[in-house]
């Protein structure tokens, strides 16, 4: 059964006080210059925000899908960060209540995020998860998410391929498309997820990273070459970072 409206945001607002008690300025400061962030922060280590969330969670009887979707969206619905990570986490812990359609619940939570951290958790163990369940249900999705005009949607709809790979259930026809379409972006986070997915690909499918790196070497930046090759065979790595060099050198204007 549904819990009332008022129950939920009751619980809501006792975990945002919990979360208060447990700030500390000089981290605040930190955290809010280490992710360039515009965002309120109260400074609390992630495992003990993830504690909180979780006693918090334990308090109420058990959770429907509509109970943990309005759980989630009261404390992100404003401008501290770690009550949106406190969010996030609610998402993740109830993977096994969320659809395909939560998928835009999920995107908008993507577009309003603002930060890799807030971007990364949801991508990856929430959206990743429903993606691995529904691929069907979620390919359209992550199709249109990878074209957005949205740096944010872009990544994550690399990022959400990362529960497949490591499942050992990889789309390698989406990170194909999804890592060429992207290849030739500046930007550095849409540089960073290409690597980060071509290296986890790595760990079960050496040959195909090592193929796919060595088909763009002239328009592969090295952020992502660095990422890519981290768990490559020592040989191939060094063969591909040295002929990355060589791209660079014969072309002034490769990016950095």
């Amino acid at each position: 059964m549904t819990l009332p409206h008022a129950r939920l945001a009751e619980a809501a607002d006792q975990l945002t006080q919990q979360l208060a008690r447990l700030g500390s300025p000089k981290r605040a400061a930190w955290d809010r210059n280490y992710l360039h962030s515009d965002l309120t922060h109260l400074g609390i280590a992630i495992p003990d925000l993830r504690r909180t969330v979780t006693a918090a969670r334990r308090a109420l009887p058990s959770l429907t899908r509509p109970d943990i979707l309005t759980l989630a969206g009261i404390p992100w619905s404003d401008d501290v960060y770690e009550h949106r990570q406190a969010a996030a986490h609610l998402l993740t812990q109830h993977t096994r209540l969320l659809t395909p359609a939560d998928l835009q619940i999920i995107e908008a939570m993507l577009r309003t995020a603002h930060t890799w951290a807030l971007v990364d958790t949801i991508a990856v163990h929430a959206a990743g998860v429903i993606a691995l369940r529904h691929p069907d249900d979620t390919g359209p999705v992550l199709d249109r998410w990878a074209t957005d005009h949205d740096m944010w949607l872009r990544r994550s709809a690399l990022l959400t391929l990362l529960r497949g790979i490591r499942a050992g259930n990889p789309d390698l026809n989406r990170l194909d498309h999804y890592a060429d379409a992207m290849l030739d972006e500046r930007g550095f986070f849409i540089r960073k997820a290409i690597g980060w997915t071509l290296r986890e690909t790595s760990r079960r499918n050496d040959r195909f990273v090592t193929a796919w790196i060595e088909d763009r070497l002239d328009r592969t930046s090295g952020v992502t070459l660095r990422e890519a090759v981290r768990h490559l065979p020592a040989q191939d790595a060094n063969r591909l970072t040295a002929a990355h060099r060589t791209a660079r050198q014969a072309r002034p204007s490769a990016r950095p």
